[in-house]
Parts: structure tokens; sequence; C-alpha cells
């Protein structure tokens, strides 16, 4: 008999032509991620501690305002518009407001006055200025405080450091 016919012969599959463009294309997208991801996150740590708005005048009227925003009007917010950004820290400014209102609500009639502050030490962009803060209550008690800040020229001149 015959051979049984033969099976023609396998040619396999052709191979598909490579779509370069389209991985050029999402290399090309993926760097250009990258590099707005990466600009976002330099201006963010470049301009978050940035000033915002004007300082004082002079580095005794900085902290003369931010003796006056923290002992007098108890307003954290506005305490901390004197604040330099590098040394802003609104929890903590709001807890040394938290502070005064205590000695307020413990103390009869407390009453907060402070020296005119004192330029000690200036030189371009910083000053050190001192000052002696009282507080006298109602029964006669009185508390003595020597303070002495750290004022920076910006913007205007702003509280950065308070010892």
């Amino acid at each position: 008999p015959p051979p049984p016919p033969a099976y023609p012969a396998y040619q396999g599959t052709t191979e598909p032509k490579k779509k370069r463009g389209l991985l050029i294309a999402a290399i090309a997208l993926v760097v250009i991620m990258v590099l707005c991801v990466g600009g976002g996150v330099v201006a963010f740590l470049t301009l978050r501690n940035a000033e915002t708005g004007e300082g004082a005048k002079e580095p005794a009227v900085a902290v003369d305002e931010f003796l006056t925003a923290i002992y007098k009007d108890r307003d954290a917010t506005k305490a901390a518009s004197h604040v330099c950004a590098a040394s802003r820290d609104d929890d903590k400014i709001a807890a040394k407001v938290a502070e005064v209102e205590k000695y307020a609500s413990t103390y009869q009639n407390p009453r907060f006055r402070w020296t005119t502050p004192k330029v000690d030490n200036q030189t371009g962009e910083r000053a050190t200025v001192s000052t002696r803060l009282t507080m006298t209550t109602a029964d006669e008690k009185v508390a003595d405080q020597e303070l002495r800040f750290t004022v920076v020229q910006k913007t205007g001149w702003w509280v950065c450091e308070v010892a």
C-alpha cells in the first residue's frame, strides 16, 4: 500500500512586529512623571519655610509684638505670625498660650508686663534682644523671668528663638 500522505512541514508562528513606539512612549511618560513629582517635592521643601507677610521694622518691635500676642492677647495664631518660618511650631506656641491661660485661671487676676525690649547685639541679619517679664497677681505675688530672644531679618524682623 502506498504510504499515507505526509503532513505539511511545520511553519511555526510568525513573530509579531515589535511595537517600539509604544514602549518609547511609556518610558517617556514615566520619565515626565518622575520629573514632575520630583519638581513638586523640591518646590515644597524650598517654599515651606518661606516667610509670609512682612516682619517687624525693628528687632525690639518684633519681640514686643510677640510678647503682646502671647501674654496680653493670648492668641497663638497672632503669636505665630511673629515667628520665623524655620522655628514656627504651632503646637509649641499653642502650648505656651495654654500655659498663660492656666496661670490666668490658677492665680488671682495675673497681669503680665515686660521691660522695653533692648537690642543687646545686632549683626546684619541677626539680633539678640532681652527683656524682663514680670507676672503680678491681685494677691501681690510677683514673679520675674529674664528672656533673651534671637531675632532674624528676612522680610522684616522675626522671632526665632526664646531662651
